[in-house]
């Protein structure tokens, strides 16, 4: 008999028990949801890093190509026009495609929102809610 009153239930646990396996939990998930993140940033940012450099390479010799293309232009409209007409023509088509497409990319740029781990944070918010729903139990 003093044996069965000396050992508790497994079931019961004291409040301070079970506050600190909240707090080591809570610890643990927290430390979980952050490598979460940081793997998700990584992941995106090596996407973005290679994404980035082909899209230099291809910027570049677009570069190339749209060189020799003002330079076969010029040399079409030089057949009907001075060579100095035909230049300033193709100057002034560049410069205008030029503006329209900054304009584009700036327009772009002022409506991107920053990089999130949105996977982390919808976990985030997933773990929140049951923790709410628990505690109303």
């Amino acid at each position: 008999m003093t044996e069965t009153l000396q050992r508790r239930p497994e079931e019961h646990h004291s409040v301070g028990d079970l506050v600190g396996q909240a707090t080591e939990q809570l610890s643990a998930l927290v430390r979980q949801e952050v490598q979460l993140a940081k793997e998700e940033l990584t992941q995106k940012g090596k996407r973005a890093g290679r994404g980035g450099g082909l899209l230099g390479a291809a910027g570049a010799i677009a570069y190339v190509g749209l060189i020799a293309l003002a330079g076969t232009g010029t040399a079409a409209l030089a057949l009907e026009l001075p060579v100095w007409a035909s230049a300033l023509i193709i100057t002034a088509v560049l410069f205008t495609i030029a503006a329209v497409l900054g304009l584009i990319g700036r327009a772009q740029l002022r409506r991107a929102t920053p990089p999130l781990p949105a996977e982390t944070l919808e976990s985030v918010r997933a773990d929140v809610d049951e923790i709410k729903e628990r505690a109303q139990r």
